[in-house]
């Protein structure tokens, strides 16, 4: 799978990832023209598989793609061997054997750091690198919102395959951008200029053009926050075909996509990030030392930055959003402290539409019911009752440090990092 090209900063935005297979089906529905092959969970299932890629693509060959949510599949290996994620099998049979070596394997590739990523599936595709006239050519092109320009901008460049960041690092003149206004929409000479710029002609040129439409129009209706196809192939025919694709799908708008959510596969996220989701809890695990509970993703933001401003990190990133009560912040004390880096905990809510005393109680009700807290935790609260709220707390006779300034809040977490 090709890796994530970023091009611009974008606020925090929850997404839904989805498998490579899965992200073909869609692309297919609006006429992308793509990679055709069938998933398989077993051996047996490859072995089917790549005959069916034999019969009904004619293809003797066959591609076996190890699918996990991350990229550099091409280049990763299976923990402790030498068996890539990304395979071109001969024969059916050599599907089958690729398979078995791949099937229940750690896949550790450049975006799943050491620890890897174990293969459940695999996809077996039709083999469209065969030798021809012409040779086939890869591009690159991903679609994506520019929140600077407030505009969905379709990014791409004649350098595609594996090392597309390496192209952005060092020749970034060679990605080209084609930003789409929000009220005409992608035009036909937007489509016409992107195929010109990748230096097509002929029927590539024209394929190229009814690719990017609908590749855009598949974008757009289905809400995506992102889509990437690396490589975007030019075949021996001078046909357009989507060798890969990756699809992030904008979790804010899944009510309307309810056919989507049978696409999630829990086995690819993180475990603490799932229990979050039970509680309607917006959370990132990171790699700092703080864990942060807030109330609104921008004061989350300001909270990273007092903890690093206090000599901490961030341990994770914790929305319990405006209706924050004992049972949320429960769920939010035990995720975060299920993290063994975790020295301190800092609450940090605003009280609008929740009242500040309400939050002290559900904090204390909570640590209650928790017992045996060994980690410090600061909370500050501010708004609607904060007097009050800190009174609870501090009569509580729990180990808790209340805080109704910011800079008070940032002062006791320095003093107990130092502590601890």
């Amino acid at each position: 799978m090709g890796s994530k090209l970023i091009i611009f900063a974008s606020e925090f935005q929850p997404t839904m990832n989805i498998h490579e297979y899965q992200a073909k089906e869609i692309l297919k529905k609006y006429g992308v023209a793509v990679q055709n092959g069938f998933v398989a969970e077993t051996p047996e299932e490859a072995l089917a598989a790549a005959e069916r890629v034999r019969d009904e693509y004619n293809s003797g060959w066959s591609v076996v793609k190890a699918q996990i949510h991350a990229g550099g599949r091409g280049k990763g290996k299976i923990q402790g061997t030498e068996h890539r994620g990304v395979q071109v099998a001969k024969s059916p049979e050599g599907a089958a054997e690729i398979a078995k070596n791949l099937l229940g394997g750690t896949l550790v590739t450049i975006q799943t750091g050491p620890a890897g990523k174990l293969v459940n599936k695999v996809y077996i595709a039709q083999d469209v690198f065969y030798p021809g006239a012409n040779e086939p050519e890869e591009y690159y092109m991903s679609v994506l919102l520019d929140r600077t320009k407030k505009q969905n901008v379709i990014i791409y460049t004649t350098e595609g395959g594996m090392d597309i960041e390496e192209v952005a690092e060092h020749t970034p003149e060679k990605i080209h951008r084609e930003w789409v206004h929000p009220a005409t929409g992608l035009q036909p000479f937007q489509a016409r200029k992107i195929a010109f710029n990748l230096g097509l002609e002929g029927n590539a040129f024209k394929e190229m053009v009814r690719f990017v439409t609908a590749l855009y129009k598949a974008y757009e209706e289905t809400d995506s926050a992102m889509f990437e196809i690396n490589p975007v192939l030019k075949t021996s025919d001078d046909k357009i075909i989507a060798v890969d694709a990756k699809v992030d799908l904008d979790d804010n708008a899944l009510y309307r996509h309810k056919d989507f959510l049978e696409l999630r596969d829990l086995a690819e996220e993180d475990p603490t990030e799932v229990e979050a989701g039970k509680f309607n809890l917006n959370y990132v695990k990171l790699d700092g030392n703080v864990g942060c509970m807030v109330n609104g993703a921008g004061l989350a933001m300001a909270t990273m930055d007092i903890i690093k401003l206090s000599g901490g990190e961030p341990a994770n990133f914790l929305d319990v959003g405006g209706t924050a009560n004992a049972e949320t912040v429960e769920a939010g004390f035990r995720i975060i402290m299920s993290d063994p880096n975790v020295k301190a905990i800092l609450i940090n809510i605003f009280g609008g539409i929740v009242r500040c005393d309400r939050v002290a109680n559900g904090v204390v009700e909570a640590y209650k019911k928790i017992g045996d807290v060994k980690i410090p935790i600061i909370v500050r609260l501010q708004g609607t009752n904060a007097e009050e709220a800190k009174r609870i707390i501090d009569e509580s006779g729990l180990k808790v440090f209340s805080a109704i300034a910011l800079k008070e809040a940032a002062e006791l977490v320095e003093k107990v990092l130092k502590e601890a």
